[in-house]
């Protein structure tokens, strides 16, 4: 399969959620979102800052993508030469989080539309919890997607009827443009793209995203596979870049971390949701994921940035 065909089926949605405002030298936390978060940058300079990654710088015309329940942070230079844009989020229904440094100076100021960012493919879902590394795009003066940025801010200072519905289709073109200008340099955060173009591979691939919290094995994926156990893991290790139970364990922790954060379920029936016998190995294979437990990172989340 090609990626043509593959970014043709792919359904991607892209739901605007919040405008971020930084005035002067500042920062904004926004710890672990449950989905992948698109950060589109509109005025400023700044840098996007991550746990155990490299910062990534941020300027007018940025698209940032961040992983699910990947800890970051915005961070404003406070740059003077970019005026903030007069933009009306209530109209819109988002969420406008605010920060302010002691020395805010007029014009010093990073403005950055976040959404949320969900991928499917025939049928699957939680295709993006398979992007584990930050991408980052920049649109030129005068490019395609700078005429995209432009019609953007104009919705954003003006909402009228259907504004958050065409946001919405301008950021969805967005992250098409963006995933194609990566899978075009071989973004190593798009590796997986390769094991969903395997005809092979796809079976197993969505057995684990439909349901990870069933007890699969390396035998039964590989039999769904109709290879051997060993020709599999190897075939799926150099597809994905990691062994099958290793990519199960990474879904089924972003799933438990998704339920901390969007329901009330006890830790008990959450680890029995993700695959896991008893609530005392769910515990400790979550703090080795996130670094804390069920318990503290549900409570950090309700906290919200």
């Amino acid at each position: 399969m090609q990626y043509d065909h593959i970014l043709d089926e792919m359904e991607i949605a892209a739901d605007p959620f919040s405008l971020c405002e930084l005035h002067g030298q500042c920062s904004l936390g926004l710890g672990r979102l449950s989905g992948a978060t698109l950060h589109y940058i509109l005025a400023g300079n700044g840098e996007c800052n991550l746990r155990n990654h490299p910062n990534i710088p941020l300027s007018k015309g940025t698209l940032v993508l961040v992983p699910a329940h990947m800890s970051h942070s915005l961070l404003s230079f406070g740059d003077a030469k970019t005026p903030l844009p007069e933009c009306h989020p209530a109209g819109l229904n988002l969420a406008h989080h605010i920060s302010r440094s002691k020395t805010d100076t007029a014009n010093q100021n990073l403005l950055a539309l976040c959404g949320h960012i969900s991928i499917g493919l025939r049928g699957a879902t939680g295709l993006v919890d398979l992007i584990r590394q930050p991408m980052r795009v920049h649109i030129d003066h005068g490019s395609a997607l700078d005429t995209t940025l432009n019609a953007l801010l104009q919705e954003l200072a003006e909402p009228k009827l259907g504004s958050r519905a065409i946001i919405r289709t301008l950021l969805l073109q967005s992250m098409l443009h963006m995933f194609r200008d990566r899978l075009i340099i071989n973004d190593p955060a798009l590796t997986w793209m390769s094991a969903i173009g395997d005809p092979v591979l796809w079976s197993s691939l969505k057995a684990m995203l439909d349901d990870p919290g069933l007890p699969h094995s390396v035998e039964a994926l590989a039999d769904l596979s109709g290879m051997s156990r060993s020709a599999f893991a190897k075939k799926f290790s150099a597809a994905y870049g990691d062994g099958p139970m290793k990519f199960l364990r990474q879904l089924r922790m972003n799933l438990a971390a998704q339920l901390l954060q969007d329901t009330d379920y006890p830790v008990k029936l959450i680890a029995g949701k993700t695959g896991f016998q008893s609530r005392s190995a769910f515990t400790r294979t979550f703090e080795q994921r996130f670094g804390q437990s069920p318990r503290s990172f549900r409570a950090e989340q309700k906290k919200g940035p």
